[in-house]
């Protein structure tokens, strides 16, 4: 088990601020909206304290959330989705590395968007390579974010990078993509690298197979046309056959095989890995529960306030150790598509959009760090009043 982080609680009196959002997606980045957040604050109430802790869950900006936490940076170049050399970066902090998928094989690494024939051959063997390479700077635990990714080739890739052989019938190694497993006929695991305890960060629950497995529900959205589908499909039934077959290993119906094209199958299958909520793996190393303890304020926020949000995104996470510290909180977004009710169920008081200030989207993707500090010294000025917070009763307006 991979122990959580513990942060030292900050050293001021009671009334700071943590301002712990995700990233807003397609403008800034965690650590940027929380600097933004932080300005507006300050331009009100400069002399409440706060304290930024950008937050992740396991996709696209995981890598920069823990760095602005403190882990070190890694950069080398790996293999890219396609096949073409990348510069991927990973995180480190105590012998834990903090390995994101998307900085490797994802769709922000492609240099074209997906298509029909990319999404048969792209490959997660950037990530395999990424793992070695934090083994190699010392990682003893690995925590491997799955979002973001271009592939569905069931992890073949990535266990490739580590040593695994997935051969046809003439013996050969198989070229890269979830099409080419169609023509799998055995697995050689016997050389396999020594690979450091992995845990997965998802917030997927897919397995591999199926209506709701890898290829059906998510290669059209990485360039997959119908017949695509239906070949990446029978590839990752055929790879889950001859893993149970040659490997003994049955772990395709479990939850979260199917993320990341069935990179989480192979996580499973090969390294054993155990799969946890992305936000909560995070906001463990980030030691994030001793960082709210005597804040009077806790602000989180994302992209886009909706549907997806309620089903373990970063706001949510946040907001479940805020509450248990017994301090309240409100959320900013780019835009808000949950009602007062929706939010309060999450335990978030109420939430402030981008589109509140400017109802032109492509406006607030644009100028989204300045709008954000018009939104945040509105809070400030609402939230931050000399009272103790919890006794104000003002916040559902």
């Amino acid at each position: 088990m991979i122990s959580p982080r513990r942060a030292p609680r900050p050293r001021w009196r009671e009334g700071y601020v943590v301002i712990a959002p995700d990233k807003f997606k397609g403008s800034l980045t965690a650590p940027e909206v929380a600097e933004h957040v932080a300005t507006g604050l300050r331009r009100v109430r400069p002399d409440v304290p706060v304290v930024t802790v950008p937050v992740a869950d396991g996709g696209d900006g995981t890598v920069d959330a823990v760095v602005a936490s403190g882990f070190a940076r890694f950069r080398t170049s790996v293999t890219g989705p396609i096949g073409d050399q990348v510069v991927a970066s990973f995180a480190m902090r105590d012998q834990t590395a903090v390995i994101e998928l998307a900085e490797a094989s994802g769709v922000r690494k492609m240099p074209h968007p997906p298509t029909s024939s990319t999404s048969r051959t792209v490959s997660s063997t950037g990530t395999g390579e990424l793992i070695r390479a934090a083994a190699q700077r010392g990682a003893r635990r690995i925590l491997l974010g799955l979002g973001g990714s271009a592939c569905t080739d069931g992890g073949a890739g990535m266990m490739s990078a580590l040593g695994v052989k997935f051969l046809d019938e003439r013996g050969e190694q198989l070229p890269p993509g979830g099409a080419a497993l169609r023509r799998l006929a055995r697995v050689d695991a016997s050389e396999m690298v020594r690979v450091p305890l992995v845990t997965v960060a998802s917030d997927v629950d897919n397995p591999l197979l199926g209506a709701r497995g890898a290829a059906n529900v998510y290669a059209r959205q990485k360039g997959a046309k119908q017949f695509d589908v239906e070949d990446l499909e029978r590839g990752l039934a055929r790879l889950a056959m001859i893993v149970r077959r040659d490997l003994g290993i049955d772990v395709a119906e479990r939850p979260g095989a199917g993320a990341a094209g069935g990179v989480g199958f192979a996580a499973m299958a090969f390294l054993n890995a155990q799969a946890r909520p992305g936000i909560d793996m995070i906001l463990d190393q980030l030691g994030f529960a001793g960082q709210v303890e005597g804040a009077r304020l806790v602000i989180t926020g994302e992209g886009s306030l909706d549907q997806q949000t309620l089903h373990g995104k970063a706001p949510v996470g946040v907001a479940r150790i805020a509450k248990s510290a017994g301090v309240p909180v409100i959320a900013v977004a780019g835009r808000r598509a949950l009602t007062a009710e929706q939010l309060r169920r999450v335990d978030i008081e109420q939430a402030y959009a981008l589109t509140d200030l400017e109802s032109d989207p492509a406006v607030c993707m644009a100028h989204a760090g300045p709008l954000l500090e018009r939104l945040a010294a509105g809070v400030a000025g609402k939230w931050l009043v000399d009272n103790n917070l919890r006794k104000v009763v003002g916040g559902h307006g």
